[in-house]
């Protein structure tokens, strides 16, 4: 632009360089300009009238202007009235990385305001539009079960603006919502922190792709300015570890509930590690990520941790642990026991079965016995001695149903990945006759941190 191409009135005053990261010296480029423009920077800026008599400034005295600059045929100084010619304005704002300097004559103000404000509008759009083209490029699945994208607006109004809450979990709140078709669902909200994290892609991206009877359906999701939402389909009975550490008011299931309870957990790891076209592997199983409908049918839920790998991936690459405490395998924390792979995921479904089994966690301090602190090392013991492990109340059929998922449990949750079964295996196993299964070796030494838990809790308990 030259000043020619500058509306009437308007001129150049001034051109001159300002120093900025990356811009100075004899080493400046277009790229460093670019990024100097891109991280943005800060001055001062004024309103500056033209006096009409003369070349000089205005400046406000009283009610009216005067012209400090205006001289005479001699050169003096003239402290004269004057009338304001037009004005210039600088303004700078920061949007997203780009810089507006805009220079306005008085009477095109109003335009350039509505224009700026019109900028703004159209930034914060764009903002949104690859997270949106992210999200939707992973659900190009086959048939008709793409999940729905939903405005914040509509998100409000299925939850009743989110009148009933169901839970709160590590990344987000879940209220109870309807569609207006009639089903009922559940929305989880994400919390502010994760509205730009991996863990709502990792989400929509995994279970919006798949379609099992073993795994949360997921019916659609919103991102919104800062608003991230997730609609899953409504699961009556909640989450498992209701049923398996009971609390008041929760009716206990029988133990063949529980044993088809994992079965179909089962079946539903087995299916995210082989039935897709890319490997799933969730990182976070335990009792709260078990989902149960009307049925008591078990489905798979929160994805916030998984990861997608190709079929033929035998490792993987983590930068950090990921999971929770108490069902993470220790190849995720102690890196010389062996690579990270699917096994980390059957190891935690075998933490998870053996709580089902023994509908107790498996670490408890408080237990009567020092042997049971560990409840898999104890029921290992138990099983090497030639003794059943005996649970009060029950049947002969029931006690072999508790003792094909102890054994399946200790083969998942050996020390090394490379000795614990596919989970192809383990659906085998409790499938099978419990007759034919065969006693793992001893699976570990309880890991140091559960061991300096436990003594920890011990003295506190004993000072107390």
């Amino acid at each position: 632009m030259s000043v020619s191409d500058l509306a009437e009135n308007c001129s150049v005053e001034m051109v001159a360089w300002a120093s900025a990261r990356g811009l100075s010296g004899d080493n400046t480029s277009l790229s460093n300009i670019q990024a100097a423009l891109a991280y943005g920077f800060e001055f001062s800026w004024k309103r500056t009238f033209l006096c009409r008599e003369c070349e000089g400034y205005c400046f406000a005295e009283g009610d009216g202007f005067v012209c400090h600059r205006c001289k005479d045929n001699s050169g003096m100084n003239l402290h004269i009235p004057c009338s304001v010619h037009h004005f210039f304005v600088l303004i700078y704002t920061r949007l997203y990385g780009g810089i507006v300097i805009i220079l306005i004559p008085p009477f095109r103000f109003l335009c350039g305001f509505i224009f700026l404000i019109a900028l703004v509008v159209y930034k914060l759009r764009r903002r949104h539009l690859s997270e949106y083209q992210a999200i939707e490029d992973f659900l190009q699945i086959q048939g008709t079960l793409v999940p729905i994208k939903y405005s914040y607006s509509e998100i409000k109004k299925m939850t009743n603006k989110f009148k009933e809450k169901l839970g709160e979990g590590a990344y987000g709140t879940v209220f109870k919502g309807k569609l207006r078709s009639g089903p009922f669902v559940s929305v989880k909200m994400m919390h502010k922190s994760m509205t730009s994290g991996q863990e709502f892609i990792s989400e929509v991206s995994t279970i919006g792709r798949i379609h099992h009877v073993n795994v949360v359906q997921l019916v659609g999701f919103c991102v919104e300015g800062s608003k991230r939402a997730l609609v899953y389909e409504f699961m009556l009975n909640g989450s498992l570890d209701k049923y398996i550490f009971l609390q008041e008011g929760i009716v206990s299931l029988s133990y063949q509930q529980m044993f088809d309870i994992s079965l179909g957990v089962s079946r539903g790891i087995d299916y995210l590690h082989r039935g897709c076209d890319m490997q799933i592997l969730h990182f976070d199983i335990k009792p709260h990520n078990i989902l149960l409908d009307e049925n008591f049918n078990p489905k798979i839920s929160d994805f916030g941790l998984a990861k997608l790998y190709p079929t033929d991936d035998s490792m993987v690459s983590l930068t950090a642990a990921r999971g929770t405490t108490g069902y993470m395998a220790p190849e995720l924390f102690y890196k010389k026991i062996g690579g990270v792979s699917y096994k980390a995921d059957v190891y935690s479904y075998g933490m998870l079965l053996m709580e089902m089994a023994g509908r107790r966690k498996n670490m408890n301090p408080f237990a009567d016995h020092l042997s049971q602190i560990y409840f898999p090392t104890w029921v290992y013991d138990q099983f090497s001695s030639g003794n059943d492990v005996q649970i009060p109340d029950t049947t002969d059929k029931e006690r072999m149903i508790l003792k094909k998922m102890m054994i399946a449990a200790l083969w998942c949750i050996q020390m090394k990945p490379a000795d614990r079964p596919a989970m192809n295996k383990v659906v085998e196993m409790l499938e099978g006759d419990v007759e034919l299964l065969q006693m793992p070796p001893k699976p570990f030494v309880a890991p140091r941190e559960i061991v300096g838990d436990v003594i920890e809790t011990i003295r506190i308990s004993s000072d107390v």
